[in-house]
């Protein structure tokens, strides 16, 4: 018994170990970030001097803030791209889960954005979105259009924007719809078949049943992204866009904290931004369960 005592306890000790490292990692790294960032949201911090205590004078004044909310409004707008992207990735996995000559390749092709640099992408895309010599307008102009300086115009920075995160972030999504197509039981196929089920029927009630918990962990994941664009933001429209039109919450956080030092303001924002984050994901797994329970 004794021996049996001393093993299970230098079991305990080396299991202890190995999660000494993670804990510590979370404790270091997130929650004192995340605790010293909620008391300056109460503070007159500039990031470099004493913090004075000034309560909730930095949330009245982001509600009256109109830079924080189109920040607030680009942001949201900008989640469009989430529904075009499922969309658009759910069809292209379908073609693209059937046998044909090339389908690895074009796997290959879509996911390569994926892996790319986010920012090698972005000036790429400011490139192609040039008025004078962008190859976006290069090509509307074989059609006689005369495309607009896309970034430089508050009306079409957005939707250039939108496109280019779709474009970046398809593959990813694609790829876990044709995971999640494969694992389908052939057998469904067969019998919906046997029982004369069109190709809607068999996709509305066998395919989208199936791949429904992948539409939802790509929902929940894109939400939170999107919620904090940022990079994209900064390098393709480094002002915030013309009237701030492209500019994100994030984007504006950061201007606040490292252009304005204006830390415990920019706090009080990431505050919020991380109490709407909390918030839309809890509805969603919440509208997530009962779907589940009516489906059942």
């Amino acid at each position: 018994m004794k021996t049996k005592s001393n093993l299970y306890r230098k079991e305990s000790y080396y299991g202890y170990l190995f999660v000494l490292a993670p804990v510590l990692g979370f404790l270091l790294f997130t929650m004192y970030p995340l605790l010293y960032s909620l008391y300056g949201s109460f503070t007159d911090w500039d990031g470099l001097g004493r913090m004075d205590f000034i309560g909730l004078a930095n949330f009245k004044e982001i509600f009256a803030d109109e830079q924080f909310h189109k920040a607030g409004f680009n942001t949201i707008f900008m989640m469009i791209g989430i529904p075009i992207e499922i969309i658009l990735a759910l069809l292209l996995a379908l073609g693209l889960n059937r046998k044909m000559f090339g389908t690895t390749a074009f796997r290959v092709v879509y996911y390569i954005p994926v892996i790319s640099s986010l920012a090698a992408i972005s000036i790429l895309w400011q490139w192609a979105y040039n008025g004078d010599y962008g190859l976006v307008n290069q090509f509307l102009a074989l059609f006689g259009i005369d495309g607009p300086n896309w970034l430089t115009n508050k009306y079409t920075v957005k939707p250039a924007l939108i496109i280019m995160m779709v474009w970046k972030n398809i593959g990813y999504s694609m790829l876990l719809y044709l995971a999640a197509l494969q694992s389908v039981p052939k057998d469904y196929y067969e019998a919906a078949s046997l029982d004369g089920a069109n190709a809607f029927q068999t996709f509305k009630h066998i395919t989208f049943p199936m791949v429904k918990p992948v539409t939802f962990f790509i929902i929940v994941t894109k939400i939170i992204g999107g919620a904090q664009v940022f990079t994209e933001i900064n390098i393709m429209t480094s002002t915030g866009g013309p009237e701030y039109s492209s500019a994100s919450v994030v984007f504006y956080v950061w201007q606040k904290a490292f252009g304005n030092l204006q830390m415990g303001y920019a706090s009080a924002m990431a505050m919020l931004l991380g109490l709407f984050i909390f918030v839309i994901t809890l509805v969603q797994f919440k509208m997530n369960e009962r779907s589940s329970r009516d489906l059942e």
